[in-house]
Order: C-alpha cells, then structure tokens, then sequence
C-alpha cells in the first residue's frame, strides 16, 4: 500500500508550485509506479530535482538499470511504456516529413502470443471449435480494447494471422484424419463462419489517433 503512496505524492510534488514544471516545462505521466517525466530538455538540475526527492524525501531507492534519459525526435530513439512503443518513423505516403507513431510494442506482442498460444495449446485438444473460439473472441476484444491507441494495425495483423495459424492446428488434434474445411471454403472462410473476432476488422472508431 505505500509503495502506491509515494508515487502519488511524488506525482504531487511534481506538479506543485515547487516542482520543475514551471522552470522546466516538464510533465509526469505515472501509472501505480510505472512513469515518464516528459521535457523539451533534460538537465542535470532536473536529475537532482528528482533523485533529491525519490531518495532523499521519500527514501525510495531508483533502479538505474531501468531510468534512462530517451530522446523521442525524428531520428532519435524509441521509448517503450506501459506496453506501447513511442517513435518517430517514415511518412506513410512517401512523403519526407516524419510521424510520431505510437503501436503496441514488440514485447506485448509477444506475450500476447504466448497468451494465446496457451489458451489454444493441446490442453484443449477436447474444446469444440466453437467454443474456443468464443473465448478467444472474448480475450482478443479486450486486448485490442487496451491496445487500440494510435496506430495498432500492424500489431492487430500480427495478431490475427497467428490466431489463425492455432485454429487450423486445433482440429487436427481433435481427429485422427486429417480435417479439412467444407468443400469451396478455404480455412479464413470456414474460421470466420465460427464467428471469429478479426483484429484487423475491427471498426476503426476504437483507435484514436495520436
């Protein structure tokens, strides 16, 4: 319980009329003890600033091996919070300007694999199609629901195609022949007539862009 307290008094003081976002036109943005100090430029007044309140008020001790000072900017590096990654890439119409691309980042796709990949793995070799697929329906939703900030696209297809690749793999598990779709339907067909959720699909008011 203080562990979420002094975060939020931190984030207090921060905001304060002492802190730095007056003289430094800085910003923090925290979730529990996860957080982001946001500036035109970083100093090293604003490193005593802060070190000298973690650990001197509070006595909280910072994990170095994960604080760096990111430089998001054209050309600059990238920065992962809280699942997304923040970056600057190519114009998407060839153009020369730059974007500030915000997608879910490379490592919650991969859990998000791995997730999956148990919720479909032979253990539930004895589960209808159907009704696997209801339960995928569910726990994509609220994935995308989370992940559904600025542009998620290319994660969504990502997505979408592994699910696809573990249904096929499914059935064949359930059946010592080998299954195979109805006749005239490919398996993306056959998949979808279950009522299964695509990512890729899904209406475009759920993403907001940055």
């Amino acid at each position: 319980m203080l562990a979420n307290l002094f975060p939020y008094w931190f984030d207090a003081l921060f905001h304060g009329p002492q802190g730095p976002t007056r003289w430094a036109a800085a910003k923090l943005v925290r979730y529990a003890d996860d957080m982001v100090m946001l500036a035109r430029e970083w100093t090293v007044e604003l490193t005593d600033w802060v070190e000298s309140k973690l650990e001197g008020k509070f006595g909280l001790e910072i994990q170095r091996e994960k604080t760096r000072v990111v430089e998001v900017k054209p050309g600059g590096a990238s920065l992962d919070f809280l699942g997304y990654t923040f970056r600057w890439d190519r114009d998407r119409q060839g153009r020369s300007k730059q974007y500030l691309n915000v997608c879910p980042s490379a490592k919650a796709v991969a859990r998000e694999r791995e997730k999956l990949g148990a919720l479909t793995d032979a253990s539930q070799s004895r589960t209808p199609l159907p009704q696997l697929i209801g339960r995928l329906n569910r726990h994509l939703e609220g994935w995308a629901n989370h992940f559904s900030y600025g542009y998620p696209r290319g994660a969504w297809w990502e997505i979408d195609w592994f699910v696809r690749g573990c249904l096929i793999l499914h059935p064949q598990r359930r059946s010592q022949r080998p299954y195979r779709p109805p006749k005239e339907m490919g398996w993306y067909e056959h998949l979808q007539s279950f009522g299964l959720v695509l990512l890729h699909r899904l209406s475009r008011k759920r993403t907001v862009h940055a």
